[in-house]
């Protein structure tokens, strides 16, 4: 199940006081970032946010689980997800303490 444009564009609403939020379609899922930084992604219209310690420490209780098949462990967020001062400050500790994106090669 691919998960629906809306609820994306809900999440991002959410944390759009965080400042460069943007989202791209990815295999019928969606990647959310902040600042050029994957932060999250909504599978199935769940969102799974990266996996950072400082994001640990901050929601507590963490429920992780992978947002698809083989895919590593993010954070599941279930709870919280109208709560645009939680949210905004979640995705702004996981992209601060996620590193810049590597530059992509040139093709030749």
């Amino acid at each position: 199940m691919s998960s629906d444009e809306d609820f994306v564009t809900f999440i991002v609403d959410q944390i759009k006081d965080v400042g460069a939020i943007s989202y791209r379609k990815m295999f019928g899922e969606y990647a959310i970032y902040s600042g050029g930084k994957v932060v999250a992604l909504v599978c199935d219209n769940q969102l799974f946010v990266k996996r950072t310690d400082a994001g640990r420490v901050f929601i507590g209780e963490v429920v992780e689980a992978p947002p698809y098949p083989g895919a590593k462990p993010s954070f599941l967020i279930e709870d919280n997800l109208d709560d645009k001062e939680w949210m905004s400050q979640l995705i702004h500790i996981t992209a601060n303490e996620l590193p810049a994106p590597k530059p992509k090669r040139k093709s030749r």
